[in-house]
This record gives structure tokens, C-alpha cells and sequence, in this order.
């Protein structure tokens, strides 16, 4: 048994079209071998034309169709069922975002780890809030696209306890191959305590909810450490030389720099940093929001 339902299937039609590949691989190869030392000049000078074989034609159009059809059939066995989801799955919202996963669950409750019960299934509704991502569970052999603007969906039913590997398969930026988490696969009992005990709200500062909601913490950490950019410790009040127009100057960052920052990006960066890597967030992130993110930035010194 696999470690979700779909395991069997896709890897029977992965078996088929590798065995029909191989065979191929060594038949032909073999075949072209023969040719080669069979009607080299040494043993055949004088070149021979063959045409108007109507069996040799109907054998070479009928066995790739035969062959083709095979292939589709597995492949289409394997994809079907997973398109058909049962009326009672668990549904759970997936968020992708750079670069990071979250997972939301009835009354809002959100996770950064995929965890399910045994032996029910669970819907996952796929949902982008910046790029095109792909979330893919490879034990569970499941993938699905998750791109801005167009809801997607998978499903699974998880047959095997442990922990599985969550990966994001689509390059979506600089960190993209950090974008990875688990899925925990535990008993129902278990599930629903752990899904009791998971807060619905979050005791983070507001503006801290709300950069990581757009995805900051992915590029900008909160201890000091370089990720990508800055980090927002310590950040406001800083002294920092920027290229404008691409001449070099100073400034202090404060409350108009941030504004700017998150509309225009690009207009002032920080020297010894990439132009063109951060989105704008204009109309992604209201004055009130702002004022919610500035107000926190203060406070991390």
C-alpha cells in the first residue's frame, strides 16, 4: 500500500511507458548496431533501395498506435480519479506565496505544516498570492500549479502515517528552492486535538501578521540576519546610501522611505542590492496597513 491512494496508479503508468522506452532504447539501438556491421561498404559496396512494402508501412504505423494508446490509457487511469473528489474530503485552503506555504483550515485557523488524517480525504484548494508556484507531495505523487487568479484544487486520501515532503516545483524567485515544508499524517484522534489546539488568531503585532501575509519575511528577516534584502531590524531610523537614478546617495529611513519602498520599490535602492527582485505592493497594501507595518518596524530595534 502506498502512502496515499494514488501511489498505485501513477506508478503503473510510470512502469509502462519506462518499459516501453526501454525496450525501444535496446531494440533499436541494437537494430541500427546490426545495420551498421551488416551493410557497411566493406560487406555491401552496392546500395540497395527498398520501397512499396505495404506490411513493412502497416507494421510501423499500427505497433507506435498500439503502443501510444497503451501509454495514454495508464496515464489517463492514473490522472482521472484525481479530478473526482469525494463529497466528504476535508477541505483545506493552500496558500502560495514567496516563499513560503500556508495552510488554512475551517474558522480560519492557519498552519505553516500540511497535517491530515489517516485514511480520510482532504481537498486542498490552491490559491497564489504573488507568482505561479506548484505544490507537489512526491510520496503522495500529486502536483498541481497554483497560479494567480484561477482557483485549482487536489485531492488525496493519506494510507501510510509519518511525515512527507511538501516542495514547491515551479521557480518562483530567488528562494525558491527554500520554499518547502512537511505533511504530517496523523491518527483522527490526533487530528482533531491538534486541530482544537491551533489558534485561530494570531498574538502577532498586526504589522508583523501583515508582512507576512504579503510574503516580506521571505526576503527582509526580523533578527538581523541577511536573507535577501535588508533585514527590518533595527531597519528604521537607519542610515542607508541608495542609488537614485543611478547616482548614489544618502538617506535615513523613515515613514516616506517605507511608503515609497512598498509603491515604488525600485526607485531607491539600497546599495550592494539587486534592482527589479521586489514587486510593488500598491493596491496590495492600504494606508491603514501601512501605518500598521510602520508602527512595528519601530519597534524592532
Amino acid at each position: 500500500m502506498g502512502a496515499s491512494n494514488f501511489v498505485e496508479g501513477v506508478d503503473l503508468a510510470f512502469k509502462v511507458i519506462f518499459g516501453i522506452s526501454l525496450f525501444f532504447l535496446a531494440g533499436i539501438t541494437t537494430v541500427m548496431l546490426w545495420f551498421v556491421f551488416r551493410y557497411s561498404r566493406k560487406r555491401h559496396p552496392v546500395a540497395e533501395q527498398i520501397k512499396d512494402n505495404n506490411l513493412l508501412e502497416i507494421t510501423w504505423i499500427t505497433i507506435p498506435l498500439i503502443l501510444v494508446l497503451l501509454m495514454f490509457y495508464y496515464g489517463y487511469a492514473a490522472f482521472s480519479p484525481q479530478r473526482i473528489v469525494p463529497k466528504d474530503a476535508i477541505p483545506i485552503t493552500v496558500i502560495g506565496k514567496m516563499w513560503v506555504w500556508t495552510f488554512e483550515y475551517e474558522g480560519g485557523k492557519q498552519s505553516p505544516v500540511l497535517v491530515v488524517p489517516l485514511n480520510k480525504p482532504v481537498r486542498l484548494n490552491l490559491h497564489s498570492e504573488d507568482v505561479i508556484h506548484s505544490l507537489f507531495i512526491p510520496a503522495f505523487r500529486i502536483k498541481e500549479d497554483v497560479v494567480p487568479g484561477k482557483n485549482n484544487f487536489m485531492w488525496f486520501i493519506a494510507q501510510q502515517p509519518g511525515e512527507y515532503d511538501v516542495l514547491c516545483t515551479v521557480y518562483c524567485g530567488l528562494r525558491h528552492s527554500y520554499m518547502e515544508t512537511k505533511t504530517r499524517v496523523v491518527s483522527e484522534a490526533e487530528y482533531e486535538a491538534w486541530l482544537k489546539a491551533l489558534p485561530e488568531k494570531s498574538n502577532e503585532p498586526e504589522g508583523l501578521v501583515i508582512l507576512k501575509k504579503n510574503a516580506c519575511t521571505g526576503c527582509h528577516s526580523i533578527d538581523g540576519s541577511k536573507i535577501v534584502s535588508v533585514s527590518f531590524k533595527g531597519m528604521f531610523g537607519k542610515s542607508e546610501k541608495v542609488m537614485t537614478n543611478g547616482s548614489e546617495r544618502s538617506i535615513t529611513i523613515d515613514e516616506e522611505y517605507i511608503k515609497s519602498s512598498l509603491y515604488d520599490p525600485d526607485k531607491d535602492i539600497v546599495s550592494g542590492y539587486q534592482k527589479g527582485i521586489m514587486k510593488t505592493y500598491k493596491g496590495l497594501v492600504s494606508e491603514q496597513e501601512m501605518t500598521k507595518i510602520i508602527d512595528y518596524l519601530k519597534t524592532i530595534k
